[in-house]
């Protein structure tokens, strides 16, 4: 399998693979690339259907060009804990954000939720990401103010009363629990529209039946959430199957 960076030949194949429909995993083995590499490849230059290869190509050019900037100026890549290799936690993070951003969720939003999932402190503040994902504390503010509204951030302060945006080990909890609550007001005002449009025609049926779906939705996500989480929850420096995992 042949490694290194995408060429600009294999963009376009990219580009026709899309164009003719075919899924990542086909346009992967025709270049005998990793789907990985293809999925990362798209989302991050405009998705399947804004992909264009010579914009994809010149991007790629400037993002290394920055990094090599910045590693010139000493401050690119934050020195590893444990041992890590910085640069597989670098692709590593690049992928998260592509599947966080494939499954709906904004660019800039999804990197610092990587940001802070995969630092071992959970948290950091405003300048840390702001020096970490090299883009202004406008946009940083702006991600932050969106995951706290779907509850995948919260705020703190640390002993120097400096805020930290922080992310706990319950991070999907949260989230699926402020999800499934986000229907309540769906479910009300669709019935609502029962007693509006009139009990037993059409459209009245058609809110009705939405509403007991999504009140039947709602319900069983919250409770497999809090099932999930009682069972399955494990701490760190714990083996999934809660014995103490080896060092």
């Amino acid at each position: 399998m042949p490694g290194g960076r995408l060429t600009q030949q294999e963009r376009q194949q990219i580009a026709l693979g899309l164009a003719d429909g075919l899924p990542y995993a086909e346009i992967a083995r025709r270049l005998d690339r990793p789907t990985s590499t293809i999925t990362r490849e798209v989302m991050r230059n405009g998705g399947p259907t804004a992909y264009r290869a010579d914009l994809a190509h010149r991007a790629t050019e400037r993002r290394a060009h920055r990094r090599r900037q910045a590693a010139s100026r000493g401050g690119q890549t934050p020195e590893q804990p444990h041992g890590r290799d910085a640069e597989a936690v670098r692709e590593y993070e690049e992928t998260l954000t592509t599947v966080f951003m494939a499954s709906g969720m904004p660019k800039m939003m999804s990197r610092v939720l990587v940001c802070l999932y995969t630092t071992d402190e959970g948290s950091l503040t405003a300048s840390e990401l702001v020096q970490r994902l090299q883009v202004s504390p406008a946009s940083i503010s702006k991600a932050v103010t969106f995951l706290e509204s779907q509850g995948m951030v919260r705020r703190a302060r640390d002993e120097r009363r400096r805020e930290r945006y922080a992310v706990d080990d319950d991070v999907w909890y949260q989230a699926m629990i402020a999800s499934a609550r986000s229907l309540t007001q769906v479910v009300e005002v669709s019935r609502q529209g029962v007693g509006v449009l009139g009990p037993g025609t059409p459209a009245a049926t058609r809110l009705e039946n939405a509403a007991r779906f999504l009140d039947f939705v709602q319900e069983s996500t919250i409770r497999a959430a809090e099932q999930a989480r009682e069972v399955l929850h494990t701490k760190p420096g714990t083996a999934p199957d809660g014995t103490a995992a080896r060092p």
